[in-house]
């Protein structure tokens, strides 16, 4: 007989179901045990996502409101800087909420929802940032098609399709996960929604077509990760045979940017995902998921904008025009 679930507390005990029409909640991990702990949570939460919001949103910014930065590279950068926004949104809100007001539970729906745009705005940044590298190749590699390669219309529709493609692959994966029969209780070893976590509440022999999705979506992921790979190898061959340093230093400088947000957003998301059984702990997929989904969309606008003079400057022209006005 299928038991109904009672998460009025923070200190409910999971109980075990047949299928998920029973559900209401879900409960999340708590971040602390002790109150103080918690609060501490909220405000180092409360400091990243402040931080993030007024980053990206002075990225975007200064990139609509300088007609000089109107450019693919920067382009792309404005769309990415709104995957961060959303990352940051989806997830660190109810976070704080739940540190606050200690308490774990997130209801049925929410939870579908945190899901659904966590994942869309996490597919569409790889999208983008392949997309960015496919802009840094062309660039340097091979200069004199640029304007035939990137041009304005290209550009709309490569980022058009990152966002079609991020909504249709998290359309299938979200339909697919939340219409598994859940078997083993309602509590997420996650602070977040996302789907590994939910599947360790399915039963064990209903998830193989969910399986099947997350097969095919981290062979288009190797993809593009192979392709990234690919050209910057050609992007380095192609710099170091820049005759002048000064040459060099500035193929450098729009490639670093873009090569540690990759490198950032890549290490720690296969690392949640992909590391070994042996090394896992609680604390540690804590750590780890905080990196990829908090702290990495925080940390790009500074990326940029310290290695970007031409982003630098627009920001800071930004600043003093506010700062004038009032």
């Amino acid at each position: 007989m299928d038991l109904l679930l009672n998460v009025s507390g923070p200190h409910v005990q999971p109980q075990q179901m047949s299928n998920s029409s029973s559900i209401s909640h879900f409960l999340l991990l708590a971040l602390a045990d002790t109150r103080q702990l918690q609060l501490l949570h909220f405000c180092l939460f409360l400091g990243i996502c402040l931080a993030a919001l007024l980053g990206n949103i002075l990225i975007i910014s200064a990139i609509a409101c300088s007609h000089h930065l109107h450019s693919p590279m920067f382009f792309f950068l404005l769309n990415l800087a709104l995957s961060n926004l959303g990352c940051i949104c989806t997830t660190v809100p109810k976070a704080m909420h739940n540190s606050l007001w200690d308490t774990r539970d997130i209801s049925y729906t929410g939870c579908a929802a945190q899901l659904f745009f966590f994942l869309f705005f996490i597919s569409a940044e790889l999208a983008l940032l392949t997309i960015m590298c496919y802009d840094r190749y062309v660039s340097i590699c091979k200069p004199l098609h640029y304007e035939t390669l990137l041009g304005s219309r290209a550009c709309a529709h490569m980022a058009a399709a990152a966002w079609a493609s991020a909504f249709l692959n998290v359309l299938l994966h979200t339909a697919n996960t939340f219409s598994l029969p859940l078997c083993h209780g309602n509590a997420l070893d996650q602070f977040f929604c996302e789907i590994p976590q939910i599947l360790k509440l399915s039963c064990s022999n209903s998830y193989t077509r969910e399986r099947g999705l997350i097969a095919v979506s981290a062979c288009l992921e190797f993809g593009c990760f192979v392709f990234i790979v690919f050209s910057y190898v050609q992007i380095f061959r192609a710099v170091l045979r820049i005759p002048s340093e000064q040459g060099r230093h500035k193929a450098f400088s729009t490639c670093l940017p873009h090569l540690a947000v990759l490198s950032l957003f890549v290490s720690t998301a296969a690392f949640a995902h992909l590391k070994p059984l042996s090394i896992s702990s609680p604390s540690l997929d804590l750590a780890v998921s905080v990196l990829y989904s908090v702290v990495a969309p925080a940390l790009n606008p500074l990326i940029y904008s310290l290695r970007n003079q031409e982003l630098k400057a627009a920001v800071w022209t930004l600043m003093t025009r506010g700062l004038q006005k009032h």
